[in-house]
């Protein structure tokens, strides 16, 4: 940027002339209580503190990067890096600490030297990006070069306009935080509400007006091609698990079992080798909840296909489940059709007859099926519910004309939500992208130009930022140790 183009009083300099660069150990005494930063604790976000932990001196001094009140601190290493891990220091006990080797302490050359302006430079989208792209190293140890940040160019205002843009942006960022809070709380409110549709589906109340505009009776509408053996409601004396179902659904509609109702598709020995092309394969890791996910991409071959899916194969609106492991409970509607495989601790429900494989869908995601999955379920380290064990597991089944009224009232309903988690999905992009607007008309002098009109005199002579400089040189300068060969010519 040529001088024409510089605010008023503004001018080009390097980080290295505004600050040090891991200044020299701190010298503290042994039992001295200090803070201890690993590299876990430094923040991403823009207004977040810095943690620390307490620890004396003797412990943390030696084999960790040594900082103070008012340094900042910025991750030298990917990942980190890249995530904009960063921090000023302060609240440390008795202003000192040390943390991890991966830090680049940036100090303020002078006091005047605003800590604030300093952290929002290695903040900036021009700081980051330009820093990755000069890591040198292995791969998944690559650091940005100590040289990198000595040189980085900045435009340095004057001391009173820097304490103006720290201010004005720490206004706005706080704006902007408060605005990414209530967005990032809306996927859990959605999905709070998203249950709330559930339950009221699966107790009858969201169609309870219209079952009774239709009276209807669920026992009476059985599909006779339904494999269909007992939809009465037990008089014995329920299992825990039926305690739920039996508590969550209209007391009008029929309790079955998911054997009758569902033929059971799993697939049993080890999965054929993954192949580059052929049928797509979906694992476990596919099935996530209320969706099938795209990633991994992993196919098998045609002739690995036949072999494998000998016990039958998923057809358009079948039920896909995850029998085992970390993802336990998590379920899927095919939509896809019938030209994909499925692997191992994969289950697949396939309806019998006149049946609408959505709603019992529906039903089981629902917080109350999961909890009756849990409950039986085996094992410690990989949970896992058998399929001979799910088979019996309690299912709902009101009139068939209800069945896709229920459907459809949810389908609304999620249909809604959805499109309010794209919409705050939407502004959360935006927001993200608004501190780095923020902070690139901070260097560009825009976020003060109305107080530079109203600051005039603090923007020239000894308050300009030439002045600044060259107070910086000649405190630097008369901290320079005399050489012994100078003092002997001189005497």
């Amino acid at each position: 940027m040529s001088d024409k183009q510089l605010p008023y009083g503004w001018v080009e300099a390097t980080i290295s002339e505004i600050a040090d660069i891991n200044p020299k150990k701190i010298d503290a005494a042994p039992e001295t209580v200090a803070g201890f930063v690993p590299m876990s604790h430094a923040p991403t976000n823009y207004s977040d503190n810095l943690k620390f932990e307490e620890k004396y001196w003797s412990e943390i001094k030696k084999s960790y990067t040594n900082f103070r009140e008012h340094d900042v601190l910025v991750a030298k290493v990917t990942p980190c890096f890249e995530n904009g891990k960063a921090a000023i220091v302060k609240g440390l006990p008795n202003k000192i600490g040390a943390g991890s080797s991966e830090f680049y302490v940036i100090r303020p050359a002078i006091q005047e030297i605003s800590s604030r302006f300093l952290f929002s430079i290695v903040k900036s989208y021009k700081f980051l990006s330009e820093g990755a792209a000069n890591m040198t190293g292995a791969v998944g140890l690559r650091r940005v070069p100590r040289s990198f940040v000595e040189t980085f160019p900045v435009l340095v205002p004057p001391l009173a306009e820097q304490k103006a843009i720290a201010d004005k942006i720490d206004t706005l960022l706080a704006q902007v935080e408060t605005t990414k809070a209530r967005l990032e709380r809306i996927p859990e409110i959605l999905k709070s509400y998203r249950q709330s549709v559930l339950t009221a589906a699966m107790s009858g109340k969201l169609t309870d007006k219209w079952r009774k505009g239709k009276r209807l009776d669920a026992r009476a509408d059985l599909a006779s091609e339904l494999r269909f053996t007992d939809c009465k409601k037990r008089k014995t004396e329920p299992t825990s698990f039926h305690d739920l179902v039996e508590d969550m659904i209209s007391s009008s509609w029929a309790l079955s079992k998911f054997d009758d109702l569902y033929r059971f598709i799993d697939y049993r020995g080890k999965t054929p080798r993954k192949s580059q092309s052929g049928k797509r394969l979906y694992t476990a890791k596919n099935i996530k909840m209320g969706y099938l996910s795209d990633e991994p991409v992993e196919y098998i071959s045609e002739q690995d296909y036949d072999s494998w899916m000998t016990r039958g194969k998923s057809k358009l609106n079948d039920i896909f489940f995850v029998t085992e492991g970390h993802t336990m409970g998590c379920v899927a509607l095919n939509g896809i059709g019938s030209d994909i495989a499925l692997a191992q601790r994969t289950l697949t429900l396939q309806p019998y007859g006149q049946l609408i494989s959505k709603f019992h869908y529906y039903f089981m995601l629902t917080e109350q099926f999961q909890k009756v999955v849990d409950l039986n379920a085996t094992g410690t380290a990989a949970k896992g519910i058998k399929a001979a064990k799910f088979r019996g597991l309690p299912v709902p089944f009101p009139a068939y004309d209800e069945q896709i009224e229920i459907v459809s009232r949810v389908d609304v309903l999620f249909g809604f939500a959805d499109s309010i988690e794209q919409k705050a999905n939407a502004a959360l992009e935006r927001v993200d992208k608004l501190t780095q607007s923020i902070l690139a008309q901070a260097f560009k002098g825009e976020l003060t130009a109305t107080w530079r009109e109203a600051n005039p005199d603090l923007l020239c002579g000894e308050n300009s930022a030439e002045a600044l400089l060259e107070k910086i040189k000649a405190e630097r300068e008369a901290l320079k140790p005399v050489r012994k060969s100078s003092v002997r010519k001189k005497s």
